[in-house]
Formats: structure tokens, C-alpha cells, sequence
């Protein structure tokens, strides 16, 4: 019905998705309201974003909430209440923020506040919202905001990628010139992991692994709420490491990639998908892992824990939750968790604190997993001595997963982590991995930029005078060249190189200049 802000370019596509993605797709006699999340694949080629510098945010931002560039995400509100005027008999709306972050909780809490509103006033209500909005700072990571919007100030704080993993967001900021006191969001992008995974807690390892070696995975849910949180969750299991395979939260039967997911030709791709309309268990059934999950309801016990089921077992119409996988999980289950979690039920502890210790527990179990890569990575640096001003940078030496396995029997995950099992066996099915290729790449390219940066520094710290004495004009004439492009690299890529190093490089290139004939001169700093 409505677009706002009205410049705002979407391909019909994209309309079109957006439309089936914002209504639950099967039926649900639920009256009221229920908000859920989808991610949608961005048709029609790149568009410019309002944001200059999305390179500042996505350096500085933690890998897990960097702004998308080919992904919107849609964050719905969907009221279904009876009406009699209304020909159905039921007035039935979705209001939808569409955005590029991955601010889950901060953009709900935000519709919580606009839809009740904009269902009674309409487009006015929109407009003033929007006013608002566009006042608000930018996100900066390690920031903490305060976000005015319709007499209320959210305050949340941008999480940074220098950020200790594990550590709990500071708690109260300066709140004494703050009136009315702001609505403080813990978090905002954490769902409270708890309550998504509790009918699966005892299988939380086994879907750790599978989200590590980006399996694919169906989750069927009663409800997009259950479907998008679930989904969400799996996809945060990985942090720090960064789960790169695509993922849609909420899938429906119209969605343009229906076909090229349910063929049969294929096997399907590395993505995790949540679905609601009962008809995907027929379609979706040859996929290798499927995770079929009820209502969640927080009660004071452990919930009905899911068993795990063979494929064959999956029945048409009336499927039990359950995960149906023929998966053998590489590493034995680690019963401590679990006790411990009891322990907090029985204790009657919060929902926020049973979800700390279990996003612990995965942390802890990622980075028993990963630092054994990131210490063999990081040997394949070039020593700082190879590095000499007058040539190019020596190369990073290549990955060799044979020379990596070598490592793991004094320096393995066995040494951090209390869990036995086959990890040489899961490190060998993750190097096939999507999460294993987008790791290496990323670190790849910072080890690079690293490498460039200190060869800079090398060039400063150089006797340059000494260096042109027995040089011809053409060498000279193709140093400029060469400090000149790396110089223009440093600033485009923001190396990490301290700004007066390239002041200093700067100011060789115009000494370099000046030592040579006045008509070489001319055409170099004509160039």
C-alpha cells in the first residue's frame, strides 16, 4: 500500500517478496499481533546506499553485523484482529522495516512502539517517525546511542570488533540528564538463546557442527515468529566466526527461489531455511537435516526435548518435532551444559542468564575450534626482517591442511576444550566448507593489508637519498610511480598504517621529484 520514504527504489521483485514474506503462509487462527524477521536476496543489480562510507561501519564492525550489500532484511509487525466491515471479517496488516543491518532486536522494539500507532493514524504517524529517524545519529561501532523516537529514547550500544567475545555489554550508561528514563535495549542484535533453542538443548552440539560446516538445514516451525528466531539463533551459534552460507529466517511457497531450493536435480545448497506452510515437508524431504519444532512456550521444567529420527521417519501430514538427520555428530556430547542448565530451572534463574551461559558454552567451543587455525595462520606471515623497502613484499605462504593437521597433536582443540571426539574429522569436513573459504579469505586479506602496511613503514624508515646515488632516471621515474599507487592503495583500503608514515611517504615522492630534471618534473606532477 505504502512506501516510506517515498524515494526509496524497490524492483517489483522485491515488492512482490516483500508482500508474501510479511504474512504467515499457512493458516493461523492466532488474533492479535506477532512479529517475526525474514532476509530477502536483493534483485536487480547493486544500487548506491545513502551511505558513503560503508567500508568505516563494516572495518570497524564486529563480522556478524556487518551491513549487508546483496540482502535486505525485513523486520515485521503482522496484526490480525476480527472486523466485521472488513470482507473477510478480520482487518489484517503487516508494517515492515526493511534495512541492510542485522539489528534484530533494536529495529522490534522499534516496530513495538510505531505499528500500534500506525494502524490508528496511518501515513501521518509514518511521517513524523521518519523525522525522527532521520535525526539519528549514525551506528559507530563501540558507541552507545540514544535513539528518540515518539517520546521515548532507545539507548543501545553498536557493538565493536574490538569488543572482548563473550563479554556482557556494559549496563547502565549516563542516565542522570536523560528524562523520561531511556528504554535500555541489553543488546541489539542477541535473541535470547534460552528460549529459541529450549525444545533442543540436548542437541546443541550437534547442531553447532552442523552450522559450522554449513550444512543444509530445514527448520519447520508452526509460526514465522518460532521459524525466523529459530533460524537466527542457529546463525549466531558460530560467533566470533562468522557463518557465512546464505540464510533465510522465513521462507514461503511464492518465494522466487522456491524452484532452485526444492529441485531434485541437485543437492540443495548450504543454507539454512524456516518454513511454515505444511507443504514443504513433501518438497524439502530429500534435504539431509531437517528440524521440525512446536510452539515454544516457557514453562518452570525442562521442555519436551526433541528426539533425533531418521529421515525415512518424516510422515507427510503429521510430523512430530524432532530432528530427522542421519548426521553422527564427530565430537561426544558434553552432559555439564545440561546439568547446568537444569540446575538454573530448578533454580528458577532468568531466561537472560540460562541464555549467557549457553552462549558461553558455544563460544567456548568455537574458539576451541578456531584458535588452532588462527595461530597456524598467522605462522605463514613473512618475518618482519624479509621485509626490505626496495622490493615487493615477500608472500604469505599457502594454507596446507596436511601441515595444519600436524599441528593439532601439541597445539589441538583437545587442550582447551574438555569435549572428546574426532576433531581431525570435523576440521577435514569443515575445509570443504563455505565458513571455512570465507574465515581464510578474510584473514587472508588482513594479513595482506598487515604486509603492505609494514612495508610502508619499511620505505619510511629507508635512506632514500643513498638508495637514488647510482640510479638511473627510469628506475627513479618508476619508484615515483610505484610509491605513488601504493600510497593511493593505503588511503582507498584505510590500511593500517599511521597517518604521518603516509605524510612521510608523501613528502619522498615530491623529494624524489625535485631531484630530477625540471621537463621530468613537469610531466610527474602533471600525472
Amino acid at each position: 500500500q505504502l512506501v516510506y520514504p517515498y524515494d526509496f527504489r524497490l524492483t517489483e521483485k522485491e515488492k512482490t517478496s516483500i508482500c508474501y514474506l510479511s504474512f504467515p503462509d499457512s493458516y493461523s487462527g492466532g488474533l492479535g499481533d506477532t512479529q517475526f524477521s525474514f532476509r530477502l536476496r536483493q534483485s536487480g543489480g547493486q544500487r548506491t546506499t545513502h551511505y558513503e562510507d560503508d567500508g568505516e561501519y563494516n572495518r570497524e564492525a564486529p563480522l556478524t553485523l556487518q551491513r549487508e550489500s546483496a540482502h535486505y532484511f525485513g523486520y515485521v509487525y503482522f496484526r490480525q484482529v476480527k472486523d466485521s466491515s472488513m470482507k473477510r471479517g478480520y482487518f489484517q496488516k503487516s508494517l515492515v522495516l526493511v534495512s541492510r543491518l542485522p539489528y534484530v532486536n533494536l529495529f522490534q522494539s522499534l516496530l513495538q512502539l510505531i505499528a500500534p500507532e500506525y494502524f490508528d493514524k496511518l501515513e501521518p504517524c509514518l511521517e513524523a517517525v521518519c523525522n525522527e529517524i532521520d535525526q539519528w545519529p549514525p551506528p559507530v561501532p563501540g558507541q552507545t546511542l540514544n535513539l528518540p523516537v515518539m517520546g521515548v529514547v532507545i539507548q543501545v550500544r553498536i557493538p565493536s570488533r574490538v569488543d572482548k567475545p563473550g563479554s556482557s555489554p556494559v549496563k547502565q550508561f549516563n542516565q542522570e540528564n536523560l528524562l523520561p528514563a531511556p528504554l535500555v535495549l541489553p543488546s541489539i542484535h542477541e535473541l535470547d538463546l534460552f528460549r529459541c533453542f529450549q525444545p533442543v538443548l540436548i542437541h546443541i552440539q550437534m547442531l553447532w557442527e552442523l552450522m559450522l560446516l554449513g550444512e543444509p538445514i530445514v527448520v519447520m516451525a508452526p509460526s514465522p515468529t518460532v521459524s525466523s528466531e529459530m533460524v537466527l539463533a542457529l546463525t549466531s551459534c558460530l560467533a566470533p566466526l562468522r557463518y557465512c552460507c546464505d540464510y533465510r529466517p522465513y521462507f514461503t511457497i511464492h518465494d522466487s527461489e522456491f524452484k532452485e531450493y526444492t529441485t531434485r536435480t541437485q543437492a540443495p545448497p548450504n543454507i539454512v531455511v524456516g518454513v511454515t506452510n505444511p507443504f514443504f515437508i513433501k518438497t524439502l524431504q530429500h534435504w539431509p537435516h531437517i528440524l521440525r519444532v512446536g510452539e515454544l512456550r516457557m514453562s518452570g521444567d525442562l521442555p519436551k526435548q526433541v528426539k533425533v529420527k531418521k529421515l525415512a521417519k518424516l510422515k507427510t501430514l503429521d510430523t512430530k518435532p524432532g530432528i530427522y538427520t542421519s548426521y553422527k555428530t564427530f565430537l561426544h556430547k558434553d552432559k555439564t551444559l545440561i546439568k547446568r542448565l537444569l540446575k538454573g530451572i530448578q533454580r528458577k534463574r532468568p531466561s537472560e542468564v540460562q541464555s549467557a551461559l549457553l552462549r558461553r558454552h558455544l563460544l567456548e567451543l568455537t574458539q576451541s575450534f578456531i584458535i588452532p587455525l588462527e595461530h597456524y595462520i598467522a605462522s605463514l606471515m613473512p618475518l618482519q626482517r624479509a621485509i626490505t623497502p626496495w622490493k615487493n613484499p615477500p608472500q604469505i605462504r599457502p594454507f596446507r591442511q596436511e601441515d595444519f593437521m600436524k599441528t593439532l597433536e601439541h597445539a589441538g582443540p583437545q587442550l582447551t576444550c574438555v569435549l572428546k571426539g574426532d576433531w581431525l574429522g570435523l576440521y577435514r569436513r569443515f575445509f570443504k566448507s563455505p565458513n571455512f573459504d570465507g574465515w581464510y579469505r578474510q584473514r587472508h586479506k588482513e594479513m595482506t593489508q598487515k604486509l603492505e602496511a609494514l612495508h610502508l613503514e619499511a620505505i619510511c624508515e629507508a635512506n632514500i637519498v643513498a638508495w637514488m646515488k647510482d640510479k638511473s632516471e627510469v628506475e627513479i621515474v618508476d619508484l615515483v610511480l610505484k610509491l605513488r599507487e601504493k600510497l593511493a592503495r593505503a588511503r582507498c583500503q584505510h590500511l593500517p598504517v599511521k597517518e604521518e608514515t603516509l605524510q612521510r611517504v608523501g613528502l619522498y615522492i615530491e623529494t624524489i621529484i625535485g631531484s630530477l630534471p625540471e621537463d621530468l618534473q613537469a610531466v610527474l606532477h602533471h600525472h
